[in-house]
């Protein structure tokens, strides 16, 4: 199983998601700390969940990396999420740009 199937999966047991997007962005990293050849080291995550209703974003935040732990200990160098509880305004951010070397 890929990093990011096992992303899906954990997230989608533990949060029962209404919406749910994990997006390997590992390729624009190339040559910077993290990467490896073949990705899966850079993701960005979309979850809207019932689960978030009431909580902060770092309470969401630190849900979900206690649950992705083993994760971002291995593989997993980087992980930015974007989380919604239903009815929040869940527009997305602009795309991600390749990391240029002072953002990291």
């Amino acid at each position: 199983m890929t990093a990011k199937d096992q992303i899906i999966k954990k997230l989608s047991e533990a949060f029962v998601p209404e919406s749910l997007d994990v997006v390997d962005e590992s390729h624009l990293h190339e040559g910077h700390a993290g990467h490896r050849p073949g990705g899966e080291t850079h993701f960005r995550v979309y979850i809207v969940s019932k689960a978030f209703d009431g909580k902060t974003r770092i309470d969401r935040h630190r849900m979900i990396n206690a649950l992705l732990a083993p994760e971002l200990a291995g593989p997993v160098h980087a992980l930015a999420l974007h989380t919604y509880a239903p009815g929040e305004d869940a527009k997305r951010p602009a795309p991600a740009k390749a990391c240029d070397g002072h953002n990291h």
